[in-house]
């Protein structure tokens, strides 16, 4: 047997001074979102906001239901949104921030495994990696180059070809 070791690589930022006038940007739209979320159940309000490479903008929320599974994270809700209404335009960069009065989130939130597969089956319809912003209740903020730095043991579409 061999014993493999899978590392991860992201970047930390104290606030959003030092960060570009891009992911400010994106960071304000995912917060924007994220105060219209359907959360009655949770209390979890999520936001998404990504940019394509033709530099329109998405936003999304997550959106709850009685009926748990019928409910759709934020991720899904921009991405969906963006590959229905510009298929094929590349997804450059998406924030995902979340809030709760529940409880405090002292790190940003990451994506749950199923918008990980999806950003990852739109990173590899693009060929170029996703930056991706997460940020939380506090000023930590989470920098992620590609989605293999989020979900390094990806299943991928080629994978059924035969």
């Amino acid at each position: 047997m061999i014993t493999h070791t899978l590392t991860v690589a992201y970047t930390e930022a104290s606030g959003t001074s030092n960060l570009p006038d891009d992911d400010r940007k994106l960071l304000e739209e995912a917060w924007h979102a994220c105060d219209s979320a359907y959360a009655p159940y949770s209390n979890f309000h999520v936001g998404a906001s990504l940019r394509l490479a033709n530099h329109i903008i998405f936003n999304g929320n997550n959106q709850e239901n009685a009926a748990y599974p019928s409910g759709i994270c934020a991720e899904r809700v921009a991405v969906f949104s963006a590959s229905a209404l510009h298929p094929g335009v590349p997804i450059e960069s998406i924030a995902v921030v979340a809030k709760t009065e529940v409880f405090n989130l002292a790190v940003p939130v990451t994506p749950c495994g199923a918008c990980r597969q999806v950003l990852a089956e739109y990173e590899t319809l693009s060929g170029k990696p996703i930056r991706i912003l997460l940020q939380g209740n506090s000023d930590k903020i989470w920098i992620i180059e590609g989605i293999a730095n989020l979900l390094p043991l990806m299943f991928h579409g080629g994978e059924l070809k035969k």
